[in-house]
């Protein structure tokens, strides 16, 4: 299976320092923020890539490897909210938000590993804009359940939908390092 597993993991070790970094310069304000909205910044940026990918035409100028590593970091903040909760609005010490990073990052390439042996690694016979597609049909999943206060009838919770977004940027982004469109 190609080298996928080390791929994952230099993905996840770069959006984790950028992690890490912004938490130096503005602690974990990020604990504010409730799902819905974690669910919009992730839809922000989906969106923005959308919009590039079909105009081609990119006035901003920022990388849109940019956009799929705040997918990931805001998805990874999503699942440590989950746990965490946001009654409380207060920020924790820097060193349990790593923590708790690691722990979701490590599960969620657990899930993607027994995916991705099951699907014989599609994803990488997949277009970056089909992955972006399906980035938003989550989202727009993820907004069904939150409207509905969280309750489904036969479908995953909202932590699926976000381990699975992740999944994606990270497949995204290592085509894009391959040079894939």
């Amino acid at each position: 299976m190609n080298n996928t597993s080390i791929e994952y993991d230099n993905v996840i070790k770069n959006a984790r320092n950028l992690f890490i970094n912004k938490m130096k310069d503005y602690g974990t304000s990020w604990r504010i923020m409730r799902l819905p909205s974690l669910t919009d910044q992730i839809f922000i940026k989906a969106n923005r890539i959308r919009s590039i990918q079909e105009s081609g035409v990119n006035l901003v100028g920022d990388d849109i490897k940019e956009e799929f590593i705040a997918m990931l970091n805001y998805g990874i903040i999503a699942l440590i909210q989950c746990e965490l909760g946001t009654e409380s609005t207060e920020e924790i010490e820097n060193g349990l938000a790593e923590k708790l990073y690691d722990k979701y990052a490590g599960q969620t390439k657990e899930l993607m590993m027994k995916k991705n042996h099951d699907y014989g690694e599609a994803w990488r016979d997949m277009r970056i804009s089909s992955m972006t597609d399906v980035i938003l049909m989550k989202i727009k999943r993820l907004k069904q359940i939150e409207d509905n206060q969280g309750k489904t009838v036969v479908s995953e919770g909202v932590e699926g939908s976000y381990s699975d977004i992740i999944n994606y940027s990270i497949f995204c982004l290592i085509q894009l390092e391959e040079g894939k469109e």
